[in-house]
C-alpha cells in the first residue's frame, strides 16, 4: 500500500481507502449494495490486510445505517484506521435537519460519533454547499468541533471554486481551522475539476480525495459500446450517477482502457485507477465493492505503473475543452503559468 500526506496536514492515508456506499442498503441505496454488518466485516478485513487505513463514510448514507454498521465492524480496532464522515444533506422533515448550520453540524457530529462508537471523527467533511448559512458559521462550527475534541480535520465535498476559496479566506481572517481536503468526483470521463478544484488544491495545499473514481463502474471494463449497460450493474437497477453527456467519449475512454490494460494483462479498472493516481493532488481514491474479489481486483492498480505515452493516450480521448476564460489564458497567460495554472488537460 502508498501512504499520501492530506494535503499540507501530517496525516497519512492509503492511496486507495474504503468506501461504504454499499453499507445498509435503505432506500435508495439498495441499488448499490445492501451489506450488513458481517459483509461489512468480512470487507474491512479485506482492506486493513491490503493496508487500507482510511474508511469513508457519511451520515445519510442509508439515513444512518451505513454508520451504524461501520460502527459494528470496527469495533476493537477502531484505531487502525482513519475514520471519516459527513454532515449537510437532508436526513429528515424538519427545518433544520439539513445545511451547514452551526446546529445542525454540531448535532449531526454527535449522532454520528454515536452510531460510530468512536469519540471522534478523524475527518468530517461538509457533505454539500450550503449557500444559506454564512460561511463563518459552518467553518466557526468545525472549529468549535475541533477545540471539543470530537473531530481532528475538516474538509469539504462538491464545492465549486469560489466556494472553497471563499471557505478558505473566511478561516483565514477569522483564525478558523481551515479545510484541508476536498473530496470530489474525477475520472477520466469527469476532468472538470481541473478547471478549478485541482489548481486550488495544488495552490493553496488541499489533500484530494475521489468519490466514485470508476464513475460508478463505467470505467471499470464492464460496459462497452455493444453492452452499454452491464448485467446485475447498479445502472442496470436505474441509477443515473454521474451523468454522462457524451456517449461517444465515454466509449472511446473506454475502449483505450481495454487496449492499454490488454498489454499490460491487467483490467480497465485498474488503469484508470492508475491514471488518477498519478494526478496533481490526489491523496487518496475511495473505492467501494459488493465482494472480495472486487476489493482485491481494485489494490492490484497499486502494482502498475503506466508509460508516459500511455497517459499521453488516455489524455487524448479524455482531455477536456478549454472554456473562458482558459483558452484566452492558454493563449497569452502561459509564459508566466505558476504551478497550479498548467494543471488542465496535462
Amino acid at each position: 500500500m502508498q501512504y499520501r500526506s492530506l494535503g499540507r496536514s501530517g496525516l497519512k492515508v492509503s492511496a486507495l481507502a474504503m468506501g461504504t456506499f454499499t453499507f445498509g442498503g435503505k432506500g435508495p441505496f439498495a441499488m448499490v449494495g445492501e451489506h450488513g454488518v458481517a459483509d461489512a466485516r468480512r470487507l474491512i478485513d479485506c482492506c486493513l490486510d491490503h493496508g487500507v487505513n482510511f474508511v469513508d463514510t457519511a451520515n445519510m448514507y442509508s439515513t444512518g445505517l451505513a454508520e451504524e454498521i461501520v460502527g459494528e465492524a470496527l469495533e476493537g480496532r477502531r484505531d487502525r484506521v482513519v475514520l471519516s464522515s459527513k454532515a449537510r444533506m437532508r436526513i429528515g422533515d424538519g427545518p433544520n435537519d439539513e445545511g451547514a448550520s452551526r446546529w445542525h453540524l454540531i448535532r449531526e457530529c454527535d449522532r454520528s460519533l454515536k452510531r460510530l462508537k468512536t469519540d471522534h471523527i478523524d475527518v468530517y467533511h461538509i457533505h454539500e454547499w450550503d449557500g444559506s448559512t454564512p460561511v463563518e458559521e459552518t467553518m466557526a462550527a468545525l472549529d468549535t468541533l475541533i477545540g471539543q475534541g470530537k473531530i481532528r480535520y475538516a474538509g469539504c465535498s462538491n464545492y465549486t471554486g469560489w466556494q472553497l476559496m471563499k471557505s478558505l479566506m473566511a478561516s483565514e481572517r477569522h483564525g478558523l481551522a481551515r479545510f484541508v481536503t476536498q473530496q470530489i468526483h474525477y475520472t477520466l470521463e469527469a476532468r472538470e475539476a481541473e478547471y478549478e478544484l485541482l489548481p486550488i488544491s495544488v495552490d493553496q495545499g488541499i489533500g484530494v480525495t475521489v468519490w466514485s473514481p470508476l464513475a460508478a463502474g463505467l470505467l471499470s471494463g464492464k460496459h462497452r459500446r455493444d453492452r452499454p449497460v452491464a448485467p446485475g450493474s447498479r445502472q442496470e437497477k436505474g441509477w443515473t450517477e454521474p451523468p454522462v453527456r457524451d456517449m461517444e467519449r465515454l466509449w472511446r475512454i473506454v475502449d483505450e482502457l481495454l487496449a492499454i490494460a490488454g498489454d499490460h494483462g491487467v483490467e480497465a479498472a485498474q488503469v484508470a485507477l492508475a491514471w488518477t493516481l498519478t494526478r496533481p493532488a490526489v491523496a487518496s481514491l475511495i473505492v467501494g465493492g459488493r465482494s472480495v474479489e472486487q476489493f482485491e481486483a481494485n489494490f492490484r492498480a497499486l502494482d502498475l505503473t503506466l508509460s508516459q505515452a500511455e497517459l499521453q493516450r488516455l489524455d487524448a480521448v479524455s482531455r477536456p475543452p478549454l472554456i473562458y476564460p482558459h483558452w484566452h489564458q492558454d493563449q497569452f497567460a502561459r509564459p508566466r503559468f505558476g504551478p497550479a495554472d498548467g494543471l488542465l488537460g496535462a
